[in-house]
Formats: structure tokens, sequence, C-alpha cells
């Protein structure tokens, strides 16, 4: 079964966001944990909970994508920025589990001309302060670009923080079609190696979730600019291959393309009437 959906707001609600999923033919959804440009989070209300858990129950929908705010930079050159962020991730981290399932994906962060052996060092260091024995939630480190001063814009650097945090069983990667082919990994022409690639470095068993998105730039141009299905340099064809791919088939995919909601209809419409993995 194909997992899909699209970013949707929760402002009035998870349930309604929920409703609108199920209105378009997705079957998950992401979410920000809280104002993206901010600090501030949404109260969860257990009746709106409840209500989103038995639509998901109804409808066989997959894990959520609980997406962290951008205002997050864990190795930032400012203490009190890193210690804010800080603090974002331990509060998200213990709010997830009263939420349905849902995977918390969050961008590693920006080293802001530290250098990326000194910012991935703060990201492991605030990692290790903020991951008990007893965190239940999934956590997924997403793959970035690789623009400007970004961590994570190559598989290698995702590893690193990986080996470097303490309990790491339930730490995983995201993985983004336009930030991959932003980044170098060709997967238009090679696909097959691309996933040998992440593989053979971090492990296939740690990749839980895949955003999928159409790229404004060429390749390897290190940019991250986001584009509608086959309106982008990576084309249907490739995207196809991706949700079809023998090796993703149990991967949950979510769109954040350029779209409102019917665009994100016509998305997923698509996809399912190119789904063969079945």
């Amino acid at each position: 079964m194909l997992t899909i959906g699209c970013h949707l707001s929760i402002t009035k609600g998870f349930y309604k966001a929920g409703l609108d999923a199920v209105s378009i033919g997705a079957n998950t959804f992401q979410f920000f944990t809280r104002n993206p440009r901010g600090g501030k989070a949404k109260e969860i209300n257990a009746e709106d909970i409840n209500k989103l858990t038995q639509l998901m129950e109804e409808n066989d929908f997959g894990p959520l994508f609980a997406h962290a705010s951008y205002t997050m930079n864990l190795c930032s050159d400012k203490k009190a920025t890193r210690e804010f962020s800080k603090m974002i991730f331990q509060d998200d981290l213990k709010r997830l589990p009263l939420l349905p399932e849902s995977l918390y994906v969050f961008h590693p962060g920006s080293h802001v001309g530290q250098g990326s052996e000194r910012g991935i060092e703060l990201i492991i260091e605030a990692m290790n302060e903020s991951i008990k024995d007893d965190t239940e939630a999934t956590i997924l480190l997403e793959g970035m670009s690789g623009k400007g001063t970004e961590i994570g814009g190559s598989l290698e650097e995702l590893k690193q923080i990986i080996d470097g945090v303490k309990n790491n069983k339930k730490i995983g990667i995201c993985l983004d079609s336009c930030h991959l082919y932003s980044a170098g990994y060709d997967l238009v022409n090679d696909l097959d190696g691309v996933l040998e690639e992440v593989d053979h470095i971090i492990g296939l068993d740690r990749l839980k979730a895949f955003h999928l998105n159409d790229s404004k730039v060429e390749y390897r141009s290190r940019k991250d600019r986001h584009e509608v299905i086959g309106e982008g340099t990576l084309g249907q064809e490739a995207i196809i291959q991706i949700i079809n791919h023998p090796k993703l088939k149990d991967i949950p995919f979510n769109l954040e393309t350029p779209n409102e909601l019917e665009g994100y209809h016509q998305e997923i419409a698509f996809l399912r009437n190119n789904f063969t993995n079945k």
C-alpha cells in the first residue's frame, strides 16, 4: 500500500487536518510541532487527538510526519540560540507520545561558519543531553541539499551524527528527493546506486520516511527549491521509480511541493495511479 500525504495546517486542530487528508486521498500528513518561525507550540487537546486516532484507524493511515520548527538550530554559533533550540527539541520529545504514531523530522542545523565538524559536535552534544533511555519518539535527521553552512548535505554527515548519539536505536533518517538531487545524489539516472549508497553508509533500516518533491534547480546545485511533481528537473518518471522501488515499499512518503489542497489532491491521484508496487 502506498502511504502518501502532504503538509497540512493544524491551526484548526489535528482532526480537521485528518479530514483534509482523507478528502484528497491521503493516508498520512505532515504538521509542524510548533510555530515554524517561532517557538510556541499548540496545546494538545485530548478529544481532538482521540477523534484523529479513530479517523486514522478507519482510513488505514500510516505514521504521521511531525516536523520540527525551522528556528531550531542545535549547532548555532550563538549559545542562547542553541539553548532555545535544545528546549524546543526536548519539549517536542515530551509532547510526541501524546499524539498518534508520529515520526519526528528535523533539519540537523547550520554551523554558521564554525565548520561542519564543530557543528556536528554540537548537534551530538545536544542530542545526547536530550535523548534518554526511555525516550519514545522515533527521531529522524532530514537529509539536506547542502546549501550554505547546512549540516546533513551528505550521507556521511548524517551517519556521523547517528554514530555519536549514545541512545541511537530510535534515530533514523528522512530523505528528500529534491534535497538528495541538489546535494549530488542522482535519483534520475541511478536510483539503485543511490539506495545502495544509503544502505552502505547508514543502512536502509534507518530510512523511515521520505519527502517527495520535484526540484526547481539542477542536479548538484546545492540549492533547496521544491517544485510540483513533474514540473521540475527530476520529472515524473524519476518520482514514479522512487515510489515503486522495492527497497522503499514500506516507507511513508510526504509531499512538500508548492501547492494548495487541490494541487495536492491531483499529485496524490497521479502517484496512486502510477503505483504498481502492490
